[in-house]
């Protein structure tokens, strides 16, 4: 055999080892409402889902994470301003909703009807984005006290608050609209006036300490392209734009 063919053969060999060598699995970190969907879009990353508050408390201490989605912009924006993460973009947005188990025993039927003593009602805790945006609906429709105060529980992320009213341990609960689709045959969703709904956003970063930038971008490419939001949408999730 010639050089020629030789150094062909070596240069075939290295490329066609290149193309098949494995791709790295990044790790994702991702808002506990996303836990459905996401794995729908790429089925690849390693996800951790839960309160966005707290994925981005473990993001501060340095956990090894490539790419961060947030059920707001708040959070992916103070990684920004501290260089932890790329810029944030808003990849999706959502609608939060108030949900009571299909029995309605409290026979709940508004807003309004939750601040009737005896109701039993479910929120994510403060800092958590959807316990932030429960707060801000009550104030808009000036019925915090009332409300709060039959607040029983406050949980970590918006998937206790649902699996709680899925389990009729309460009579209602503040979710997103994807959430209450994602059980549609076990719970009754009553719809918040449009003046109280605040303006949800999903933002979406790259964070640096995972190692894998490129690969990371290639996924929040991925979420932004159009068969990812043909995927959210398809969930419930709103356009992002």
């Amino acid at each position: 055999m010639s050089r020629v063919l030789v150094a062909a053969a070596i240069a075939l060999a290295v490329a066609s080892s290149a193309s098949s060598a494995p791709q790295a699995q990044i790790t994702v970190f991702a808002a506990a409402s996303l836990t459905d969907v996401f794995p729908k879009i790429d089925r690849h990353p390693r996800y951790s889902f839960a309160g966005s508050n707290m994925l981005e408390a473990q993001i501060e201490l340095g956990a090894p994470v490539d790419v961060f989605a947030s059920a707001n912009m708040t959070l992916p924006q103070t990684l920004f301003a501290k260089h932890l993460c790329s810029r944030p973009v808003v990849f999706t947005r959502n609608r939060l909703v108030v949900i009571v188990p299909r029995s309605n025993r409290a026979k709940i039927g508004s807003v309004s009807d939750l601040t009737r003593p005896g109701v039993k009602i479910v929120i994510a805790d403060k800092g958590v984005p959807a316990g932030n945006y429960t707060l801000q609906v009550l104030q808009a429709l000036h019925l915090s006290d009332q409300v709060l105060a039959n607040v029983v529980s406050r949980e970590n992320d918006v998937r206790e608050v649902l699996a709680k009213i899925v389990l009729r341990e309460a009579d209602a609960g503040f979710v997103y609209a994807t959430d209450a689709k994602a059980v549609a045959g076990d719970v009754k969703v009553i719809t918040i006036p449009k003046k109280a709904e605040p303006g949800i956003q999903y933002g979406i970063c790259v964070v640096p300490t995972g190692g894998h930038t490129t690969e990371a971008r290639a996924f929040v490419k991925k979420v932004l392209a159009k068969k990812g939001q043909k995927k959210l949408r398809a969930a419930g999730f709103l356009p992002h734009r």
